[in-house]
């Protein structure tokens, strides 16, 4: 039998509808899309992995690793289908998940609903004992309340549990000690805050254990039974996670804090996203990744994309910062909303096309795939409008039911009078709003102009959508990678081993200790690199960040530093970069304020090993027309009817070829949709450059 070799790679992506598997031989490209087993997601990552090795002609056991995402643990929270989790904290904040900030994010809203907390109150128990905001011991645990605690625990049906204590990350011992007591009588998993989110902020950082302890049992549970059947087909390889950063951890640190997998699928197709701005060398760029359930929207500059140390899960209120569920963890950041392929179209009480965020998911799946869905999804108006071609979706895996599709379509337009192309064709239109809407709050949320981007356009039903989304957004540009159909999982396999660790010490440059920092930053370089040896041999970059601001406000910004020790210089030069960067945020920096301070609330370290430089392409304008050997009616958004659109696969297509919009361009996973307002050329690499008309590459 063929042993296994590094040097053969597989992405495996869990998405709400499809699951993604892309396999790299040395270079050679071979991917599937895989309806997703709700019952058993381990399964669709076999089938997959099963057609995706006989098309290589390899088998299993010559796979060297596996790169897996997955949206479970997403799913899972917005769904409310985790463990009954017990929550323990200090006595008085009880109530700390469900008072919240206080903050009001919808300021005239009489009647404004509060997400509920995951784990209700009954279920949080508190403890005496008191750690200060130094990390002094003010009142020392009382264990003996810890033991009667644990007796309740036991004798309920509880399936994790969350500690949490005020200033914890100044000083985990009593969260250390709490998990030793409760140890000794319960045998569930105990996630403590010190450990899943050393930060300030006692909500978020409550929050985001008991989100931790919530999706733990069932993540473990899935990651052990994957490992495990993996092995039964042969594929006796290391496996490791995708989490939401854009590194990769192992498959035991991912079952400890699978919180850190939230959103780990999109931040794989931000890094695919990133790979193709480095390779063009295009330093502004706007990724945008429609799969079945959700479309993401994530800015690119200098070639990486945008993080955070927190997001939010399942706000109840479209684009309301502050109306969800706050994870407190390092992020690529992204905005995402719920128009995907399989998002389900209705008309609201007041006679109006909405779409999402219920989605048909797999199964029963859009109207068209007939799996039993009566209900429109976006891919039955995509269908309907001729975007699609019912024999060879999915490279032919899944035959489409048009009739099925007119009829769910028809529910919708019998109500607003309209027939099933018009109705189709508004049920794209408020999807893509919707998406362009997204894209502008993202854009303005961080300062910048959505225009000025090039757009990288992937995911099964990104294509579809994308030329028609610039028009919306003005954008002249965008990138259909090669495998745009599974980004994601192409993504994984880019990806660095990673990982970042944090840790709040809220220090006045007034009272900067030298040797101190310098102590708190090896520990967390330590600990970071020590997460990155699991997968990596090669040479590890570190990168430094101070989060700072003014004594007194309310939140702070990132500065960057050089991976060196501070020196007697340490001051003045934190205090140079501060203020420069707090001009490049907000304008100018604050001055003639006697006494104002500077402080630092967070340092963080990011540990990643090192990989090659990609091999560089230019953009190319094209000259060689190509034409179209059949055609199809299209339903055109120009002309607002349908037009003869020429059908070209990109199978045909070679580097230099024009072709002129209107056209649709089909592969195995995706179609793009060539509107009657760009034209398209293919790249050197093998991707498609939408260039609007009378615009250069």
């Amino acid at each position: 039998m063929t042993s296994r070799t590094d040097d053969i790679r597989l992405g495996a992506d869990i998405g709400g509808t499809f699951t993604d598997i892309a396999l790299d031989i040395r270079g050679t490209l071979f991917s599937t899309k895989v309806l997703t087993n709700y019952s058993a997601p381990e399964q669709a990552i076999l089938d997959g992995i099963a057609i995706v090795t006989r098309d290589a002609g390899i088998s299993p056991s010559e796979i060297g690793i596996i790169i897996h995402g997955t949206t479970l643990a997403t799913n899972a929270l917005i769904e409310r289908r985790g463990a009954r989790t017990a929550l323990v904290t200090t006595e008085g904040f009880r109530d700390v998940i469900e008072m919240r900030t206080e903050n009001r994010f919808e300021q005239y809203d009489l009647n404004l609903q509060l997400p509920t907390p995951l784990i209700p109150r009954e279920d949080r128990s508190t403890v005496k004992g008191r750690i200060g905001a130094e990390g002094q011991e003010l009142q020392p645990l009382d264990e003996a309340a810890l033991e009667e605690i644990a007796d309740r625990i036991a004798a309920a049906n509880f399936g994790s549990v969350a500690i949490g204590f005020i200033h914890a990350y100044a000083n985990p011992d009593h969260e250390r000690r709490a998990r030793e007591v409760l140890s000794r009588k319960l045998s569930i998993p105990i996630s403590i805050s010190a450990e899943v989110s050393p930060q300030m902020r006692e909500f978020e950082r409550f929050n985001t254990v008991c989100a931790n302890a919530y999706v733990r049992p069932q993540m473990a549970d899935y990651l052990a039974r994957l490992q495990i059947r993996l092995k039964e087909m042969g594929a006796d390889c290391p496996v490791f996670m995708i989490h939401s950063g854009g590194g990769l951890i192992s498959v035991e640190t991912a079952s400890e804090f699978p919180v850190r997998l939230v959103e780990s699928g999109p931040a794989g197709g931000a890094i695919f996203a990133a790979d193709i701005a480095r390779r063009f060398g295009l330093e502004k760029v706007v990724s945008y990744d429609m799969g079945g359930t959700t479309a993401k929207i994530c800015l690119i500059e200098d070639y990486a994309p945008r993080t955070a140390r927190t997001f939010e899960v399942a706000r109840t209120y479209r684009f309301c910062k502050g109306s969800g569920m706050p994870i407190s963890i390092p992020v690529i950041e992204m905005i995402e909303i719920g128009a995907g392929g399989g998002s389900i179209a209705w008309v609201d009480a007041m006679g109006r096309i909405q779409t999402g965020p219920e989605s048909a998911g797999s199964e029963p799946g859009p109207a068209c795939y007939g799996r039993g869905g009566k209900r429109p999804a976006i891919t039955d108006a995509d269908l309907v409008l001729g975007k699609l071609d019912p024999d060879n979706f999915a490279g032919g895996a899944i035959k489409l039911d048009t009739s099925a599709s007119e009829q769910a379509i028809l529910r919708v337009g019998e109500r607003l009078s309209l027939n099933a192309m018009s109705t189709a064709f508004g049920i794209c239109e408020v999807v893509d709003e919707n998406m362009a809407n997204a894209a502008r709050v993202h854009a303005v949320e961080n300062g910048k102009n959505i225009s000025d981007n090039l757009m990288i356009a992937f995911g099964g039903a990104a294509p579809l959508h994308a030329a028609r989304l610039c028009e919306k957004l003005g954008i002249d540009q965008c990138i259909v990678p090669k495998g745009a159909g599974v980004g994601s999982a192409i993504g994984f396999l880019k990806a660095p081993f990673g990982y970042e660790a944090l840790a709040s010490k809220l220090t006045r440059l007034s009272r900067f200790t030298p040797s101190e920092v310098n102590a708190l930053l090896a520990d967390l370089k330590a600990s970071a690199e020590g997460f990155v040896r699991t997968g990596a041999s090669g040479r590890i970059a570190c990168e430094i960040t101070a989060f700072m601001r003014y004594a007194g406000q309310g939140w702070e910004i990132p500065v960057a530093l050089a991976d060196e020790p501070f020196g007697d210089d340490a001051v003045a030069r934190l205090k140079e970069l501060f203020e420069t960067n707090y001009q490049r945020f907000f304008g100018r920096a604050i001055e003639g304020l006697d006494g104002l301070e500077i402080e630092i609330v967070t340092w963080s370290v990011k540990a990643t090993d090192v990989r090659p430089a990609v091999a560089r392409h230019e953009l190319t304008a094209g000259k060689r027309s190509s034409e179209a050997v059949t055609t199809r009616a299209v339903f055109d958004p120009a002309s607002g009817a349908p037009q003869t659109y020429g059908i070209i696969d990109r199978e045909t297509l070679c580097a230099g070829d024009r072709v002129a919009g209107p056209a649709v361009i089909v592969e195995r996973e995706t179609s793009t949709v060539i509107t009657t307002s760009f034209d398209a050329v293919i790249q050197s690499d093998g991707a498609i450059l939408l260039i609007r008309k009378g615009g250069q590459a």
